[in-house]
């Protein structure tokens, strides 16, 4: 039996530009606590060895200290690991890739060309290549069959899998002719498990660690595990402390800051919350919930999606001007098909019902 942790996609040193500076100089440390727990996790599952499937660095100049945390924890790693790569940290003569410290059980490719580092006490072989520059336009694998030699072949890339991209694509034909038992991969930050019945099974890890709302929900790394080489089991283990969380809340007939407060309840208090309000209701006040929920998250963004109660509709026969706006209003959104427009139409309605009304603010 062999067993692999997969990871991937780190982004050391993310400036979060839509963070507060200190917010994101916490994120930051939070990044760095995670190689940690990355750490501990080859300890826990007793790695046989670990691939890395590139960006590990969000950029080529990084804090000193991220590189000092990193080569520590990959130190303490109780197995080889190896890492390729990708197109935010390609191997250049100016990446800390190609500094004199990392630790001996640490192998870094550092070619365009597929290469192989073996470890014959485990009876594998490691294939893997580097960026050596942002993009790569041409497939890696074209051609690429790992020896049959009795050793188990895997591989760890850095590639966005088709045609047509510039990062590295490598065309499926090529992996399933590859020879290889498992191929590692990076740069989709969202995880994909494999194909256990392919004859290259391969799989994105995702990222270690959530950025922004594009990356939701829990993160992590793999545990992959080979009996007679043969990938028999895949298991993606969370691993990051806060996390981007996209939720939903229906208003409809309730109110807004108690169905709020419960869809929070107490399991987001450290996650960066993104709460898109839906259904029928007068129109939240943004500022006040975001103040009742202030202590349920980290952060709160708050989206209103309500539209107006049913029951203003009931004056749309009215042969009044209230009646006319109304109908003129009702013929817009049901020929309007797009989300955005639907949402402008239906914060136009609402305010300009409270014109109507002589109202200071919209209902």
């Amino acid at each position: 039996m062999l067993k692999l942790l997969h990871a991937g996609d780190f982004h050391l040193d993310t400036p979060f530009r839509s963070l507060p500076p200190r917010e994101a100089q916490r994120r930051r440390r939070e990044q760095r606590r995670t190689l940690d727990a990355l750490r501990e996790l080859a300890v826990i599952q007793k790695a046989d060895l670990a691939l890395l499937a590139g960006d590990l660095f969000d950029a080529q100049t990084i804090y000193p200290e991220t590189v000092e945390g990193i080569v520590a924890a990959l130190g303490q790693f109780p197995c080889p690991v190896c890492i390729a790569p990708g197109n935010h940290d390609p191997f250049t003569d100016r990446s800390p890739y190609d500094a004199h410290i990392w630790p001996d059980n640490v192998h870094i490719f550092c070619g365009q060309t597929v290469s192989a580092f073996t470890f014959p006490e485990l009876g594998a072989r490691v294939y893997g290549f580097a960026f050596t520059s942002p993009l790569r336009e041409d497939d890696p694998l074209a051609g690429f069959h790992a020896a049959q030699d009795g050793l188990v072949n895997l591989g760890v890339f850095h590639t966005q899998v088709g045609k047509n991209n510039p990062y590295a694509p490598i065309d499926p034909a090529s992996l399933a002719q590859s020879g290889l038992a498992y191929a590692a991969l990076g740069h989709v930050h969202r995880a994909a498990p494999p194909d256990l019945k392919a004859p290259t099974p391969w799989a994105y890890c995702g990222c270690l660690m959530g950025r922004g709302f594009d990356e939701p929900g829990d993160k992590g790394a793999a545990i992959v595990t080979l009996e007679n080489a043969r990938v028999t089991d895949w298991q993606l283990i969370p691993l990051a402390q806060s996390r981007y969380q996209l939720l939903e809340v229906d208003v409809t007939g309730r109110d807004p800051a108690a169905a709020l407060l419960e869809t929070l309840g107490h399991s987001h208090l450290e996650d960066y919350c993104r709460v898109i309000l839906r259904g029928e209701s007068a129109a939240p006040e943004l500022d006040r919930l975001t103040a009742a929920a202030r202590d349920r998250c980290r952060a709160l963004e708050l989206r209103d999606e309500t539209v107006v109660p049913h029951g203003v509709w009931e004056r749309l026969e009215e042969e009044t001007l209230t009646g006319f706006f109304l109908r003129e209003m009702r013929r817009r959104l049901d020929s309007e098909t797009d989300p955005a427009a639907q949402r402008t139409l239906q914060l136009a309605l609402r305010c300009g019902l409270a014109a109507l009304e002589g109202r200071e603010q919209p209902q």
